[in-house]
């Protein structure tokens, strides 16, 4: 599972936290990289109190809005707030848990809490809170804690500066850990006993799943661009194909995350080399234990808590992005649970809404969540409840681009999900006359997909779509007469035959404007494999014709008048899709297959109020400097050897690249991802992925190199993964994985 990062790339005309570069007293988040540290199990002391400490009285209620609807919204540049009702400081503390096991945390409190208790909110994630998200911390946490509570910043075990070790995702040990840390913190004297947990993507997912084991304190969550089915919305498995692009991409970074060494300033100049090996002693791939399991079983419905919905008591805020691949849970949440919920779904990437990277606009989010918290956990009327269920942004048509600063579009509010003011528009894809027609895409098909994970880059979107039209079968509507607007999720509808057992089918569905330029819109994916349910591979009988239907992914969209509706169907789409073994074509009847739009009614918005939200604001940002790239490295360049005709697919995934923090922590890092398959060859698909992380500071110096690679023969594919760790310049590990699995439905 994907996770923004967390202090991209920005122009250097943005200004320095703190009032600019170099400025002594900049603000740090709880004392910032290295801060000091406690040893004792529980025991919490103030960190030197180099964070800003400023009481003042609030400037406006913070749920009062003031941004109007409109439908082109200008950029909204952020505003950050340095004066609360509460004077704060941040504290460093270890968590025991059940085992004895100590995590390692940080909080943000108002310095009277003890004296008049606040209610706790936990951010519970891997990604290291004393570098790698210490920027994204510092806009949030200190935050909350100025509005009245207790914001809590915890490393997983095994992560961070943690103890332990971490062994895979969203494990029963991760989840107990959750519990026992929600618990502790109720129990402190600074809190009321009321806690909320928020997060994005991995943090945005335990979330949802630690409420569904019900600790009594929990009564409220804000998950975001989360999912609740891990195996068919998340990074592994898609429509029960193997997500080549990320099935490895977030195995080989997850291999170097977890290979990152702790802190000495945090657990001890003499302890974190011990801790180190014992974490590179447990290291395994974890593509090993992904790829084992490519139907949806017992190992995939752990977490997942589309599982049983009404396990979840609290309550929860929902909130995703069109340009975000687990958009479609929101969605589910509000239709599913029981538990009291909104859905809220932006133009967004996979980013908080409130940073304004693309596409935006941003909107006030901070304070949008602390009306929800003060509802939940304080009780207070903030009429959180008086909005929709679901409120969400129609995206305006716009040309193809790949990264749009501001998505023109406008909010609507839906008081019920499935929404009755959205109907079923069926749209065949051809005549009765119809003859049928072949589709066998070259498979380089989807090299213009784009990025699975858009984080707000500068190629992170589709590109004009007309290319990979071309390598498609498609199938176009006649010029709309009329403006035709889309909410939820689309479904495609095919009769077809497969040449062969085992094949794909990928659906994209394209507003095509008058000079032929093809803007995706939506697209969805089925490994035909598992047509009958995610749970079992059924294959294909060559020479039968089956009906298949299946979901596209969920987006809010207006195509114009005198635009075409175009619906693009391949069997490739590399490197989204890992193709099966065997090359194969399907064959498809166009008069018996139909394209389902949920075309929602614009009298909806008839007599409701606008849907609006607070300009975006934040706590002072850390004063983290960012080095430019040292030399011209595109995001994501595409090449082609025509001799052999194999494509290449080179990525930088971006998270952020080396940077500086305000205590002198140097973190350098260097990612790269390869794609390459030949057009005819199924079996030439090869995934790399290389990773360099060094993390410097005074006399200490650690850094780990890893490598993974998959390629895959006709009944089995073939994992290699490597990595290196020095401390010093010394080597203090190595090792090296060679894995083969079956391929039994992937």
């Amino acid at each position: 599972m994907g996770e923004p990062p967390p202090h991209p790339r920005l122009p250097p005309s943005l200004p320095e936290a703190g009032g600019g570069p170099g400025r002594p007293d900049a603000p740090e988040a709880g004392g910032g990289p290295g801060g000091r540290t406690h040893p004792k199990p529980g025991a919490g002391r103030a960190v030197p109190p180099r964070a800003r400490t400023i009481c003042a009285p609030r400037a406006h209620h913070p749920w009062t809005a003031h941004q109007a609807q409109t439908t082109h919204q200008p950029r909204r540049s952020v505003k950050y707030r340095e004066t609360f009702d509460r004077e704060v400081r941040a504290w460093d503390v270890w968590i025991p848990t059940r085992d004895g096991t100590r995590l390692h945390a940080r909080v943000w409190r108002p310095v009277d809490a003890e004296s008049d208790p606040v209610p706790a909110l936990l951010e519970y994630l891997p990604y290291r809170k004393s570098d790698w998200t210490a920027p994204r911390d510092a806009q949030r946490h200190p935050y909350y804690a100025g509005h009245g509570y207790a914001s809590v910043r915890v490393d997983l075990r095994g992560s961070g500066d943690s103890e332990g070790v971490m062994l895979d995702e969203y494990t029963e040990t991760e989840l107990a850990d959750g519990v026992d840390v929600v618990n502790w913190l109720a129990a402190q004297p600074w809190c009321t006993g009321k806690v909320g947990m928020f997060g994005i993507s991995w943090g945005g997912f335990n979330a949802l799943q630690i409420a569904a084991l019900r600790p009594e304190p929990l009564k409220a969550i804000v998950t975001v661009c989360s999912t609740d089915d891990r195996y068919d919305n998340d990074v592994h498995y898609t429509g029960g194909a193997v997500l080549g692009i990320d099935m490895l991409a977030w195995a080989g970074t997850m291999l170097a995350f977890t290979a990152r060494p702790p802190h000495p300033a945090s657990v001890g100049e003499d302890r974190w080399l011990p801790m180190w090996r014992e974490r590179l002693d447990a290291l395994e791939p974890y593509l090993h234990t992904w790829l084992a399991h490519q139907e949806r079983d017992g190992y995939w419905r752990h977490g997942s808590v589309c599982e049983d919905y009404g396990a979840i008591d609290a309550a929860v805020l929902a909130v995703g992005g069109w340009a975000d691949p687990y958009r479609d849970t929101v969605l589910r949440l509000v239709e599913r649970l029981d538990a009291p919920v909104r859905g809220l779904i932006g133009p967004w990437s996979h980013q908080y809404p409130d940073r304004g990277l693309p596409p935006g606009p941003a909107i006030g989010f901070l304070q949008e969540t602390l009306r929800w918290w003060d509802h939940w956990l304080k009780g207070e009327p903030t009429g959180v409840l008086d909005e929709p269920p679901l409120r969400a942004w129609i995206n305006d048509p716009v040309p193809p681009a790949t990264c749009y600063p501001v998505m023109p579009g406008r909010w609507v509010g839906e008081d019920a999900w499935p929404s009755p003011s959205i109907t079923w528009d069926e749209r065949p894809l051809g005549g009765p006359a119809d003859e049928p027609v072949i589709v066998r895409s070259p498979l380089h098909t989807g090299l213009d997909a784009g990025r699975f994970f858009p984080f707000g880059n500068a190629t992170d979107l589709p590109p004009d779509q007309r290319e990979e039209d071309g390598r498609s079968r498609c199938f176009d509507s006649a010029p709309l007469t009329g403006r035709v607007e889309i909410l939820g999720r689309a479904r495609v509808r095919l009769r077809l035959d497969s040449a062969t057992p085992r094949a794909h089918v990928i659906a994209r569905v394209c507003d095509v404007a008058p000079d032929g330029s093809s803007t995706l819109v939506t697209r969805g994916v089925l490994n035909l494999l598992s047509r009958h349910g995610r749970e079992k591979a059924v294959e294909w009988q060559p020479g039968t014709y089956e009906d298949v239907e299946f979901e596209l992914n969920a987006t809010g969209y207006a195509f114009p008048p005198g635009h075409r509706i175009r619906v693009a169907v391949s069997d490739a789409y590399w490197p989204w899709v890992w193709p099966h073994g065997e090359r194969g074509q399907l064959t498809v009847r166009p008069g018996e297959s139909a394209l389902l739009l949920p075309v929602r009614d614009p009298a909806a918005d008839a007599g409701r109020p606008p849907i609006v939200f607070q300009e975006p604001e934040q706590a002072p940002p850390l004063a983290v400097t960012v080095d430019p790239p040292a030399g011209p490295r595109p995001e994501r360049t595409v090449t082609h050897d025509v001799a052999t005709g194999e494509w290449v697919l080179d990525v930088d995934p971006n998270y952020g690249g080396s940077r500086t923090y305000p205590d002198g922590l140097r973190y350098e890092e260097s990612a790269r991802e390869t794609y390459r398959v030949r057009s005819d060859d199924p079996l030439s698909a090869v995934a790399s992925s290389r990773w360099t992380i060094r993390l410097r500071r005074g006399d200490w110096d650690a850094e780990v190199v890893t490598a993974m690679e998959l390629r895959a023969t006709a009944e089995e594919f073939i994992m290699d993964s490597s990595i290196e760790a020095r401390a010093n310049g010394e080597t203090v590990a190595t090792r090296a994985w060679h894995r083969t699995t079956p391929r039994t439905s992937a």
